[in-house]
This record gives C-alpha cells, sequence and structure tokens, in this order.
C-alpha cells in the first residue's frame, strides 16, 4: 500500500547531500561536516523561499522530513548536481570559501517520489 492515498498530498523531504570523504579519508571534524550540510539546507531554503513547496515545508515545522545522504567524494557530488540541473531540479551545490571545496548540496523541498529515483544510488550518510 502506498504511503499516500489517492488525493492526498505528497510527502515533502529535502535531501541533502554530503561528501563521506572529508570525514573518513580527509579527517574533518564531524562537527564541520555537520556545519556544511546546515549551511546547505540554509541556503536551498533562502533560494527557494517562495517555492510554494518550501512555504509548506515550512509551514509544516514540526514534521519537515530530511534526509542525508553520503556522496563518496566530490566527483560523486559534482556529478550529481549535473544531473540534477540537466533534471531541472533545484538545489544548491555548496562550495566552502575561502577554500573552494564543495562539501554537500541540498535541495529545495520536493514530493519525495520525484526525486528519489535521482538519489538511489548514494546510502544513508554514516
Amino acid at each position: 500500500m502506498a504511503a499516500t492515498g489517492a488525493g492526498s498530498p505528497s510527502r515533502l523531504v529535502q535531501y541533502v547531500v554530503v561528501r563521506s570523504d572529508l570525514v573518513h579519508k580527509l579527517s574533518w571534524p564531524l562537527g564541520a561536516v555537520i556545519t556544511q550540510a546546515c549551511h546547505a539546507a540554509t541556503a536551498a531554503i533562502h533560494l527557494h523561499y517562495g517555492d510554494q513547496d518550501t512555504q509548506q515545508y515550512l509551514a509544516e515545522l514540526d514534521s519537515m522530513h530530511k534526509v542525508v545522504l553520503g556522496a563518496p567524494d566530490e566527483a560523486a557530488l559534482s556529478g550529481l548536481s549535473e544531473t540534477l540541473t540537466q533534471a531541472g531540479v533545484a538545489h544548491k551545490l555548496w562550495i566552502e570559501q575561502p577554500e573552494n571545496i564543495p562539501t554537500c548540496l541540498a535541495l529545495k523541498p520536493c514530493p519525495k517520489e520525484t526525486v528519489q529515483p535521482l538519489m538511489r544510488k548514494f546510502k544513508l550518510f554514516k
């Protein structure tokens, strides 16, 4: 049985994809990596604040749904950003300054079923 019934609204979700190599290979502190995810999620909300899905997501403040996935490295993160751009999916690729390092990306809140197929190859961030 589907999670949403006929005529009921889709579940809105905000996907955040973080480079796992920052922690596991480059030894960034976990707090610094979490900060990158927060920056990207906030920026994506800000950039798409007037969007109907974003407004609905914010209106349901106590039931926001985020999924945090891991990208193995910079190439995978950049490739995902290109794929999302080609598919017309609004997102923010966060590039840490002044180092100019892409660290994560966040999608604007979207109906889960519209973006989940693009995110399938990424696993939950660990």
